[in-house]
């Protein structure tokens, strides 16, 4: 196993973020964080890790880049403006974020390249296989895209599926907060009428399905409907959290629902999932990346293998560097992930499962039928 091993990160909110703070993710993480000292962008969402540059160094071969926006009912501030208070509204903000990747990939195609078919996958994951070699001709791979779209509200009617399956989207998580398709995050409810349609049209096309923030009634009844792939690309487990006061997390029976549909869990380093006692004034020093490998680890004992959790990171996400365990100054650090699965016993193939191979087989399993 390379000392680095691949990393597939299931959740970044990069289009929200180039639109909302004009975010330039060709940039080195460090040279942002210099760029936005003092600014907004800091104060509401924290300095960022993300960049190309830091992709390279951590080896992170693949993300899923998402398309996201908010109801207007739960905006924070005037400076959001990814909000809509309409599906007229969230059909044109997914639609603006989705050009905003295609025209990331466009005008960067040396770094950045759209994963829409299992060829695309090849293609990446192939360049990463290969040797590093670091010139001014050939700087690193290009980081793979796979467009998630979370919350379907961007949907104005399951018939325009087929149009977002064009536009490259390959994965749709119907929720964040609740909708007209289903409950979410803090506004319980199980599949509507239109849920179900949804869900119906996105297998007949060859969605995978996300049940992130979806309430739990609801994303066990999509479990049990959905024939295509399921995960849940940037979820804890809610048993290590003792947290009652929120449906955000995965309970028990949820995560051995989505096992036994052979699911992919991604773990997320937010302090507040790690501990939701946790708040900012707290500081870094009281979250240690050991409360993300016990997530990490809950899941494999439950599942008896470490075949159904990755990562799912949600970096830049409403959070940032300062909200992130203490361990973690860049992407690189993520790999003493490694280092803390192996002291719990896991074995290189297991640490290389977590990192990259079962998101890996995911994306195989869900881009088999594209072409």
């Amino acid at each position: 196993m390379q000392s680095r091993p691949l990393m597939i990160d299931a959740h970044q909110d990069l289009a929200w973020n180039m639109l909302s703070f004009a975010r330039d993710y060709t940039r080195s993480a460090a040279e942002t964080r210099q760029l936005e000292e003092g600014s907004l962008a800091v104060q509401v969402n924290g300095d960022t890790l993300l960049g190309w540059p830091d992709y390279q160094q951590a080896h992170l071969g693949v993300i899923f880049a998402t398309l996201f926006a908010v109801p207007e009912r739960l905006r924070t501030g005037d400076w959001e403006t990814q909000c809509y208070a309409d599906i007229s509204q969230a059909n044109r903000l997914y639609r603006a974020q989705l050009d905003c990747y295609h025209r990331l990939v466009d005008n960067h195609p040396d770094k950045f390249r759209l994963v829409q078919s299992g060829k695309d996958l090849g293609h990446v994951i192939q360049a990463w296989d290969m040797p590093p070699v670091h010139d001014e001709t050939s700087p690193g791979p290009a980081v793979g895209l796979v467009i998630l779209m979370e919350g379907a509200e961007g949907v104005r009617a399951p018939a325009e599926l087929e149009e977002w399956w064009d536009g490259g989207v390959r994965i749709i998580g119907p929720a964040w907060a609740g909708n007209r398709y289903c409950g979410g995050t803090n506004e319980p409810g199980g599949l509507t009428r239109a849920g179900h349609e949804l869900l119906e049209q996105m297998a007949d096309l060859g969605f995978g399905l996300d049940i992130s923030h979806m309430d739990e009634a609801a994303a066990l009844q999509a479990l049990e409907m959905y024939p295509g792939k399921v995960c849940a690309t940037h979820s804890n487990a809610r048993a290590l959290l003792k947290d009652g006061e929120t449906n955000r997390q995965l309970t028990d029976t949820m995560i051995r629902s989505l096992i036994e549909r052979d699911g992919v869990i991604g773990v997320v380093p937010y302090n507040r999932f790690l501990n939701p006692a946790w708040k900012i004034s707290d500081g870094r020093d009281v979250i240690s990346l050991k409360l993300l490998a016990s997530q990490i680890d809950y899941i494999c004992q439950m599942a008896g293998d470490a075949r159904h959790v990755g990562l799912g990171t949600d970096l830049d996400g409403g959070f940032g560097w300062q909200s992130t365990p203490v361990e973690i100054g860049s992407l690189v650090d993520f790999h003493i992930l490694g280092s803390l699965m192996a002291q719990k016993g896991y074995s290189e193939p297991d640490i290389s499962a977590i990192f990259s191979e079962n998101w890996l087989k995911f994306l195989k399993e869900t881009l088999q039928e594209s072409t």
